[in-house]
C-alpha cells in the first residue's frame, strides 16, 4: 500500500515539474495580440481565438475595430502597410501561440473572412529571444500584429513596444460562407466611415498591393 502511494506521489510531482517546465517556455508574463489594416481599409474583428503550445484555448481574445489611419484630408495612402503593433490586448495565462483563428469583416468591400493561422516555430523563437539592446519597456518582442486587408490577405509580424517588426506569415483567408456575424445579420456588415467612403470612391481599393 505504501509503495503504491509513494509511486502515485512521484507521478503527481513529476506532472507538476513538467507543467512548471512548460510554463518556463514563455519568458514573460503575457504577450499581446493586435490587429491593423491599410489606410482607410477599415476592418472589424468578430472574434479571435488562440491555442497555445500547451494546448490551452483562449476564446474571443480579440474583437472590435482594428488600427487604421483615417486622415480627413485625403493624405493617406492605402497602398502598402503603415506598420504598428495594432489595436488589441494582452493575453494573460497563455503560453506562446500555436494557432490563431480569426473571423473578421472587411468593411471596405464589404466581405467577411475567416482563417486559421499556424504560427511557426521561427515566430515563437523570435518572441522568446531577448532584445539586444533591450527595449525601454520590454526585453522581448512580446507582441504579434496581424494585418487584415481587403481580399482576405493576412500578414503577420512579431514586434515589440519599440516598434521593430519582423514578418512571420502571409496567408490567404477564405470567405466566411455564413456571412457577417455567422449569418445572424441578414448579410448586413458594419458601416464604413465617411472618410473611407470618400477615399474609396476617389481611388478604389488597391488589391494586390499588400
Amino acid at each position: 500500500m505504501r509503495t503504491a502511494l509513494f509511486t502515485l506521489l512521484l507521478v503527481l510531482l513529476g506532472g507538476c515539474a513538467s507543467a512548471d517546465g512548460n510554463r518556463g517556455v514563455l519568458p514573460y508574463d503575457y504577450w499581446r495580440l493586435g490587429f491593423l489594416a491599410p489606410d482607410y481599409m477599415e476592418a472589424w474583428v468578430e472574434t479571435a481565438n488562440v491555442e497555445d503550445i500547451l494546448g490551452q484555448s483562449f476564446f474571443h481574445v480579440g474583437s472590435g475595430t482594428v488600427s487604421v489611419h483615417l486622415p480627413t484630408d485625403d493624405t493617406g495612402n492605402a497602398v502598402g502597410w503603415r506598420r504598428s503593433w495594432g489595436k488589441g490586448r494582452y493575453i494573460n495565462g497563455a503560453n506562446l501561440p500555436k494557432r490563431i483563428y480569426v473571423r473578421w469583416q472587411s468593411l471596405a468591400e464589404p466581405q467577411t473572412y475567416r482563417v486559421t493561422l499556424d504560427i511557426s516555430e521561427h515566430a515563437r523563437q523570435l518572441m522568446s529571444e531577448r532584445l539586444e539592446p533591450p527595449c525601454r519597456t520590454s526585453d522581448y518582442r512580446n507582441a504579434l500584429a496581424l494585418g487584415l486587408a481587403p481580399g482576405g490577405l493576412v500578414r503577420g509580424w512579431v514586434t515589440s513596444p519599440c516598434g521593430d517588426t519582423i514578418e512571420v506569415l502571409r496567408v490567404q483567408a477564405e470567405i466566411e460562407p455564413k456571412g457577417p456575424y455567422e449569418g445572424t445579420s441578414n448579410g448586413s456588415h458594419r458601416p464604413l466611415s465617411d472618410e473611407s467612403k470618400a477615399y474609396i470612391e476617389k481611388h478604389g481599393i488597391p488589391y494586390g498591393s499588400w
